[in-house]
């Protein structure tokens, strides 16, 4: 168990070195369009405001290449924040400035470090560790609420916290850990996972490593169709991976042999167009005709989903089970989350991890209808798949 800032004792006037994710898609005008990141970390900040810390926020914006590219300025996000927080966040525009702007800070007031991935010494994969020391003398104590960059091993979210002690886990980090570990090791049973997106081979450690976990296992979206030409089905113009079919044979023999239930659908929705203009059809899913791409769960499949989500008590879903970005084919990815709102509400810890799931959930229902969405896509993969994230190791233990 990895400390958290509840664990820190008396931090009036000192300085907190914070890494937050706050990489949010901005217009052309340079205006927030998604405040859920920001919002996310909100807690952990007003935590620290009232215990009088001085506060010094770092994150990354795009991928700027250890270049200082005024496109990937966080000082819009600065000022977003200011409007949120209802003060003024100081915004710090280079680490060579830092230690100047960070003298300033007053108990309670927070700054904002410009984007950090300016510096190609953030993402070098040596073992140099200079800037983290350069970085290390902003603050008094680190703090990582950046689950959605904790697999990366990079200096501000792995390095600095080998150097800057205490080195604690944010509000948002700890809700992180402790929801997709209480799924994944200590489930309340039946337990159900709903693995979806286009690719087996993207998957293979979620599959593997849930397969030891759960009572049902869902499989959905374009990797289940590698699953039914494993099976000699006909699947048409479908998305499939022909070296992946021995993978999916073995996987269907694992959950055979551990008394795991596979659902796949038996129907789905197939178009000639997947612009969605064209002639769809719903046809069983090992006969899809040639020309046909199957781009949905049909009705007797979302049927059956659903009456395993709903008879489950702990639900975790990574991945859609259609081509849900299109409305065409958006059914049923939004039957699957609408069946795990319906378990949540009887009683079932949900938890939606990785990034399409997530926008998904947004589209259709609102973030407080499951216990709890993921903020780490890539992060939350991983953590699904059972490997160590460098941000959360780095950590001090309790």
């Amino acid at each position: 168990m990895k400390k958290s800032i509840k664990d820190l004792g008396d931090i009036q006037g000192k300085r907190a070195l914070i890494r937050v994710d706050v990489n949010v898609p901005l217009d052309a005008d340079k205006n927030v369009t998604d405040d859920t990141r920001i919002q996310a970390i909100l807690p952990t900040v007003k935590f620290l405001k009232d215990k009088g810390a001085k506060i010094i926020l770092m994150a990354h914006l795009g991928r700027p290449k250890g270049e200082k590219n005024p496109e990937f300025t966080l000082a819009p996000v600065a000022k977003y924040m200011s409007k949120v927080l209802g003060e003024e966040v100081m915004f710090i525009p280079s680490v060579e400035e830092a230690a100047d702007y960070v003298a300033k800070l007053q108990d309670g007031q927070v700054a904002l470090l410009e984007n950090i991935r300016y510096y190609k010494a953030e993402e070098a994969k040596d073992d140099d560790m200079t800037f983290a020391q350069e970085l290390a003398k902003l603050g008094d104590f680190y703090v990582n609420d950046a689950f959605g960059a904790a697999h990366r091993k990079h200096t501000s979210t792995a390095k600095l916290a080998e150097i800057l002690k205490p080195a604690v886990s944010g509000l948002l980090m700890e809700k992180e850990i402790r929801c997709l570990s209480q799924a994944l090791d200590n489930p309340v049973r039946p337990f159900t996972a709903v693995v979806g997106g286009a690719k087996v081979s993207s998957k293979i450690g979620v599959l593997e490593n849930l397969i030891d976990k759960v009572d049902n296992l869902i499989i959905g979206g374009g990797m289940a169709y590698t699953f039914v030409k494993a099976n000699g089905g006909k699947i048409g113009n479908s998305i499939c991976e022909n070296d992946q079919i021995d993978v999916a044979k073995a996987i269907e023999a694992k959950a055979a042999a551990k008394g795991v239930k596979l659902v796949m659908a038996t129907d789905v929705l197939v178009t000639d167009d997947f612009s969605g203009n064209g002639t769809n059809k719903f046809v069983k899913i090992d006969e899809i005709p040639d020309g046909f791409e199957g781009v949905d769960a049909g009705p007797e499949s979302r049927k059956a989903f659903a009456e395993v989500l709903k008879s489950s008590k702990t639900i975790l879903m990574n991945g859609p089970v259609g081509a849900f970005e299109n409305p065409a084919f958006a059914e049923g990815t939004k039957a699957v989350l609408e069946a795990i709102v319906e378990a949540t509400k009887n009683g079932a810890v949900s938890v939606i991890g990785g990034g399409d799931s997530v926008s998904a959930a947004k589209k259709f229902c609102k973030a407080e209808d499951f216990t709890h969405v993921s903020t780490g896509g890539g992060a939350s993969l991983e953590f699904i798949e059972g490997k160590v994230l460098p941000g959360v190791a780095a950590l001090d233990e309790v």
